[in-house]
């Protein structure tokens, strides 16, 4: 009698070829999403770097500004000092209209120039509050590509689950940093 001869090792090479391809594909799929990670936190990363450099610049301009508010302080002080000093000397009673004059320009001036301060520490404060959530963004992302990473050493699916769940955290902190 004939044995019959069932494909089997054709069926098991072809379920472990498939298992392979599948292995492929999924490590296909975290290497893309990596990827993926990598460009949101570049991008974050850049946005973050910019809204440092602006608060600094700001916060420059405001330090400027406190230093010429300070100099018309100085400036109103000897006006003053001067339509003082005019007034004791005797035989002169009126004060020096220019004095005067020079006094209220420079307390109008000063402020203009507090009014201009506040508004660039205003504007360095909210540039630094976006640099510190896109800084998180970029944390965020980074901890999901490392994450990743392992995911593909060790072969767990749940790893990779979890980057990509940090990632999608990462896009809200990268949305927050552009919006507010």
């Amino acid at each position: 009698m004939e044995e019959i001869e069932v494909p089997t090792e054709h069926l098991q090479e072809a379920i472990h070829e498939k298992a392979e391809e599948e292995k492929e594909k999924w490590t296909l799929y975290v290497a893309l999403s990596t990827a993926f990670m990598a460009v949101l936190a570049a991008v974050a990363g850049l946005l973050g770097g910019h809204h440092i450099n602006e608060a600094l610049i700001e916060q420059i301009k405001s330090s400027d500004n406190w230093a010429f508010y300070q100099s018309k302080s100085i400036k109103s002080e000897i006006a003053a000092s001067t339509d003082k000093i005019l007034q004791a000397i005797p035989g002169k009673t009126t004060t020096a209209p220019e004095s005067k004059e020079a006094v209220d320009r420079y307390e109008k001036e000063k402020e203009d120039i507090k009014k201009q301060a506040e508004e660039n520490e205003k504007s360095s404060e909210a540039h630094m509050q976006k640099h510190v959530t896109l800084s998180k963004a970029v944390t965020i992302f980074q901890i999901a590509i490392a994450i990743s990473a392992i995911a593909i050493l060790t072969r767990k699916k749940m790893l990779w689950y979890s980057g990509i769940l940090l990632t999608f955290v990462g896009i809200v902190f990268l949305v927050l940093g552009i919006v507010n």
